[in-house]
């Protein structure tokens, strides 16, 4: 791999990222790095899918990180996120491993793919209106006279990062620590893994009744039990969502809970889908990656795309 220094598997929910991940890693001499907004939380197992078991292969236990990093109620950020993958990226390589990092949510990986410009700046509403109301052209002319060695001029070419940029330059004059760890030099192979729709639809429910019979709900239940609000639950989306639904006897039956829940995900994936195309329409580089059931994980042509770069 001389043209990079890590590779990404993205996709969405339920196309199997996670075993094509392990399988790069242990070829490669690699760590996994998740970039799973619900398995940085402690205790969020079977709901988030946290199959901690898939990371051996062939008796080998592949290193992985940014998993159970985090316990409820406390809530994780894309900029606790960006930080916390920057150090560990660091890490990783600073031991001659390979990152392999593997997820599917999306500002998770754009944040660290296009490097957001993600900071703890004090609120500032008067001036976020006010750059709002300013032509991107103006914005993009007082950004290169505040920072004239901007090295990402496709930063301008972007409303919120300039605005961004600007009220980050702002609290810096008023005296705020904006400081975030530097980027370390971040030069992926990404690899997209799809499914033919029915296949992915038929997979999800698959999954999603594997969960339910391995106790998901009793996992749910027991989060509040523990003291965990049915509102902090619900805000962590989909499965936990509606489980937390159910069990406060919001639906008439466990069928109709399944069926709702099931076309919730299959709308998250599609949402996924329209993510990972925004990237793509931003420059970044996708190489996609058919998984079909009747020829498998087609885990070959992930490693020819590495081989030959």
């Amino acid at each position: 791999m001389k043209n990079y220094n890590c590779v990404i598997v993205l996709g969405p929910t339920a196309v199997g990222k996670t075993s094509v991940g392990v399988a790069i890693a242990e070829r490669y001499d690699g760590e996994i790095i998740s970039a799973d907004s619900r398995q940085t939380y402690r205790k969020l197992d079977i709901g988030s899918g946290k199959d901690l078991q898939d990371y051996e292969i062939n008796g080998k236990k592949i290193p992985y990180h940014l998993i159970d990093i985090v316990s409820l109620p406390d809530e994780y950020t894309v900029y606790k996120y960006q930080q916390d993958f920057y150090i560990a990226f660091k890490d990783i390589i600073s031991r001659r491993k390979l990152p392999v990092i593997v997820g599917g949510t999306g500002m998770y990986l754009d944040a660290v793919i296009r490097d957001y410009q993600l900071v703890n700046l004090p609120e500032n509403k008067a001036l976020h209106q006010e750059l709002e109301n300013i032509p991107l052209e103006i914005l993009a002319a007082r950004l290169m006279k505040e920072q004239p060695d901007l090295h990402t001029k496709n930063d301008l070419l972007e409303k919120e990062r300039v605005i961004k940029a600007l009220e980050i330059i702002e609290a810096k004059k008023q005296g705020f620590d904006t400081t975030s760890i530097n980027r370390p030099e971040i030069k992926p192979l990404i690899i997209g893994i799809t499914l033919e729709r029915k296949d992915l639809w038929d997979n999800i429910l698959m999954r999603l009744k594997q969960r339910i019979d391995g106790g998901m709900l009793e996992e749910v239940e027991n989060l509040h039990k523990d003291g965990i609000s049915w509102e902090r639950l619900e805000k962590l989306g989909l499965e936990y969502r509606y489980c937390s639904e159910y069990l406060q006897g919001k639906y008439e039956s466990k069928e109709e809970f399944t069926e709702k829940l099931f076309i919730a995900i299959r709308q998250f994936a599609k949402r996924q889908e329209t993510w990972f195309r925004m990237m793509e329409k931003k420059g970044v580089l996708i190489n996609w990656v058919t998984k079909t059931k009747d020829k498998g994980l087609r885990i070959d042509e992930a490693f020819k795309l590495i081989d030959s770069n």
